[in-house]
């Protein structure tokens, strides 16, 4: 009788003073502090429930403490899930993850089941790895900001092995070289070779204590060093070469440093397993995924180069200034081109460092844009007459642009590969010289094998500037009808004109 009441009504207390206990403040996840109050309250529960259970007779039972304890439990794990969400400080995520698994291991000492304390924990280390990705992308954004993208000078032997034992390196040519030297790569290498090293401790603390496998612990690091290389510095390498003042030289730089970031890669695969002590050879673990990433930037910022040097070179395009009207050339190449051409000169040398296939299709692409802006100028709809002595003057542009080529500015191109890049200009150029025209005709338009001497050619681009050199001709000599040479010239232009005009339309009926 008053027993039993007297049970209903402490159990009926006791449940309600849990539900207090197991209330927390609503800043609890802003310092360690309040999760170790709130944890102490709910130890202190159970530890006097489990006291009662032990010294009294029936006034509680297991079944009823575990009831309790599942209820309680049930709570726990909502309010840690909601309030861990809230952090953004690694430290406190760790510090919490430490304060759950006393907690647990507290519990489970008085026989209360804890597995899904430890659950949660695997919930908690994924908020944790995503705080730590927020630091670290901030640390490898300050880096690349701090570098100055220059390889690294090192001086003496001395600070040779300071960078070596930074940044695993080995360059047997480099090691033969005396002192002072450059190392190829810039200092952000090192760098972020030892923050992500530093990532991979950061991310074991957290596997510390969860009592699991080496093979599982192996397989965490892993998982959480490929989000690090694939998403977060994958991502900062791409804003980085999209910044505005990332130019030329240090975007060759980067391409450099991408690719000794990579070959490290299986360095840091050995730096796992010799945490984890479990061997790449007998046990199957995850690969780091670190190739792809720099791979990835790589192809960006190759892509960012070409985009770079055809911006430069419409730059210098847009300060040409011809004078479609003068009656002779200056003489020489324009200004505007030769400094286009001394730009891309020196520009090709900070390329020796490239692998050679980037080097050729940076050198081919810059070609063809200056070959294609060239004549895009000479085809200009707004431009109506061209005299001889233009065209002499553009001429003499045209041949710097070859000239350029056969120099090998970049070296690896097989034959005139490069010098094709200017080929549709050299027709140009070669039909439209002075004494040419007449060999022009006679040999191409009334050839009947019209391509034994020429090989390729663009009529149509011929047409347009022979045309305009026709009209030219005609505004500026008005004397020539009493002048047979002139007279002899405005025919032969004519008729160059006529036939051309005919071979265009008869090429366009035909496609």
């Amino acid at each position: 009788g008053d027993g039993e009441i007297f049970e209903n009504y402490y159990r009926k207390q006791r449940r309600k003073q849990a539900r207090l206990v197991l209330q927390p403040q609503s800043s609890m996840h802003e310092t360690v502090e309040g999760y170790r109050r709130y944890f102490s309250q709910i130890v202190g529960f159970f530890v006097v429930e489990d006291h009662i259970l032990h010294v009294t007779q029936g006034l509680v039972t297991r079944t009823y403490t575990d009831e309790l304890w599942n209820m309680a439990l049930s709570k726990i794990i909502a309010v840690l899930r909601t309030h861990s969400s809230y952090c953004s400080d690694p430290d406190l995520v760790l510090e919490l993850k430490n304060l759950i698994v006393v907690f647990a291991d507290t519990l489970q000492g008085y026989g209360f089941p804890v597995n899904r304390l430890f659950d949660l924990l695997f919930e908690i280390r994924d908020q944790y790895n995503e705080t730590l990705l927020k630091k670290w992308s901030g640390l490898f954004r300050d880096i690349f900001e701090a570098d100055n993208y220059s390889p690294i000078p090192v001086a003496n032997e001395e600070e040779y092995k300071i960078v070596i034992s930074k940044f695993p390196f080995q360059d047997p040519e480099l090691d033969k070289q005396s002192f002072p030297k450059k190392l190829p790569m810039s200092q952000s290498v090192p760098q972020i070779y030892i923050q992500v090293k530093e990532f991979i401790y950061a991310s074991l603390k957290f596997s510390e204590s969860l009592h699991r496998s080496s093979t599982e612990i192996d397989d965490m690091l892993r998982k959480s060093t490929n989000l690090l290389l694939t998403r977060t510095l994958s991502s900062c390498l791409q804003n980085l070469i999209k910044k505005p003042h990332i130019g030329l030289t240090e975007l060759v730089q980067i391409i450099i440093n991408t690719t000794h970031l990579e070959q490290a890669c299986k360095y840091l695969e050995d730096f796992i397993s010799n945490i984890t002590n479990i061997s790449q050879v007998t046990v199957h673990t995850a690969r780091l995924y670190g190739l792809s990433t720099f791979k990835d930037a790589r192809h960006a910022a190759e892509g960012e180069i070409y985009t770079k040097l055809n911006q430069k070179i419409d730059e210098f395009i847009q300060i040409a200034d011809y004078d479609w009207t003068m009656s002779e050339s200056d003489g020489r190449a324009s200004g505007y081109l030769m400094d286009l051409i001394n730009f891309l000169r020196s520009t090709f040398q900070v390329f020796t460092h490239l692998p050679g296939k980037v080097a050729q299709t940076a050198c081919m692409s810059a070609c063809q844009h200056l070959s294609m802006s060239l004549m895009q100028m000479l085809l200009d709809n707004e431009l109506k007459q061209i005299s001889m002595g233009a065209i002499q003057q553009f001429n003499l542009d045209v041949i710097q642009c070859e000239l350029f080529a056969s120099s090998e500015p970049v070296p690896g191109f097989q034959g005139d590969t490069l010098q094709l890049a200017f080929i549709d200009l050299r027709q140009v150029r070669h039909y439209t010289a002075e004494g040419q025209l007449k060999e022009y005709y006679s040999v191409y338009l009334t050839a009947s094998s019209q391509s034994v001497k020429f090989g390729r050619r663009n009529p149509h681009a011929c047409f347009l500037v022979v045309q305009r050199m026709k009209d030219s001709s005609k505004k500026n000599n008005i004397f020539a009808p009493f002048r047979k040479n002139d007279r002899d010239k405005q025919k032969l232009i004519e008729t160059v004109v006529k036939q051309l005009r005919s071979l265009v339309n008869g090429m366009s009926q035909h496609t």
